[in-house]
């Protein structure tokens, strides 16, 4: 009846700017698995959360308004520790840089996500569907990916 509390995975979704996917990622899998996860997200460097993705989210019922873009440096919101479980690169292009230098050798995964920079729209329009269908496909990978710890430990690449 009163089981032991099971630990947490402590998990940080990284991308250059932490102002797209890996907000993304860590508002669907603290909204689907916060039961499983201590989640957190940051880059190397940190900027404004796309606007747009802020916007699209909140018509789509997901509100993201007091998510904050982090940089690997900021205590304010990431743990003072950085023992994470896992780090997931959502950027090779970051992971290529970063991998090496980081003190979480053993414990990273890339898996390369969509940027805005890809997009083909012409109006505004087609550019919210752009983003519809990035959240839907970011949405769709924390679900398959992030339910089960043990599955998501066999993606480790660094």
């Amino acid at each position: 009846m009163f089981g032991k509390k099971e630990k947490k995975v402590r998990v940080l979704f990284v991308e250059e700017k932490n102002d797209l996917v890996s907000q993304l990622a860590e508002h669907f899998t603290k909204e689907y698995f916060g039961n499983k996860y201590d989640v957190y997200s940051a880059g190397p460097k940190k900027d404004i959360i796309d606007c747009e993705l802020i916007s699209v989210m909140y018509q789509m019922g997901n509100d993201m308004r007091r998510q904050v873009s982090k940089d690997f440096k900021d205590r304010d919101y990431l743990r003072d520790e950085e023992d994470y479980d896992l780090i997931i690169f959502l950027q090779k292009s970051t992971f290529d840089e970063w991998a090496k230098r980081t003190p979480w050798q053993g414990k990273q995964i890339l898996f390369e996500l969509e940027r805005t920079e890809n997009f083909q729209a012409t109006d505004d329009l087609e550019l919210a569907n752009c983003y519809s269908e990035l959240i839907d496909r970011v949405s769709s990978w924390v679900k398959e990916n992030m339910a089960d710890p043990g599955k998501l430990r066999t993606m480790i690449s660094a």
